[in-house]
């Protein structure tokens, strides 16, 4: 009975060594959740709203993609809520963003003075405490491109903002943001 040599062949440990790291790049780009920070409020201007003022304002908001692939997302609109109440919106517009990159976004707003009106006793005493909660709802649908796929996501972002009525100054914010993957069939 003779013994068979096994010969080493370079072509079978490239594969191999393509295989394990295509394998560790799956494991490594596991979808996550995309952080957002609202940096500032910023009045740009005030409209006459009879009988009120209504507020135009830019907000900065940080946000983070984390994930290795890059991203593209269509238009919508962020909803700015005071006591439970729709004060305004901001629209974001369609754009992109690099894998594990971080941009500013500076989102126009337009705040009702009427609702502030509405809600009176409760923004003195907020401006009288100079702690005031803003809470926002944002859903950013798109694609993320890996390799040469494309896969549709949704992410559902809640905020919860706590600003200084008088200056404007962000004093704490909660995000908790929700990505939704879509899987082409």
């Amino acid at each position: 009975m003779g013994k068979h040599k096994k010969k080493f062949s370079w072509g079978s440990a490239l594969v191999g060594a393509a295989a394990a790291s295509a394998a560790s790049l799956l494991l490594s780009s596991k979808p996550r959740d995309p952080t957002f920070h609202l940096i500032s409020i910023d009045i740009t201007s005030f409209k006459l709203n009879f009988p009120v003022l209504d507020a135009e304002t830019i907000l900065t908001v940080h946000v983070t993609n984390p994930n290795v692939a890059p991203i593209q997302y269509s238009d919508t609109v962020m909803s700015i809520y005071y006591a439970g109440a729709l004060l305004g919106s901001a629209p974001v517009e369609a754009g992109s963003q690099p894998p594990r990159s971080c941009q500013l976004l500076r989102l126009p707003a337009r705040l009702s003075g009427l609702q502030l009106a509405q809600h009176a006793k409760k923004f003195v005493a907020d401006v009288g405490r100079r702690e005031m909660v803003l809470d926002s709802t944002v859903d950013i649908s798109g694609t993320a491109k890996v390799l040469w796929w494309n896969h549709g996501f949704k992410v559902h972002v809640d905020s919860r903002v706590f600003v200084d009525p008088v200056y404007l100054d962000v004093i704490d914010q909660e995000n908790q943001a929700k990505l939704e993957l879509f899987v082409d069939s």
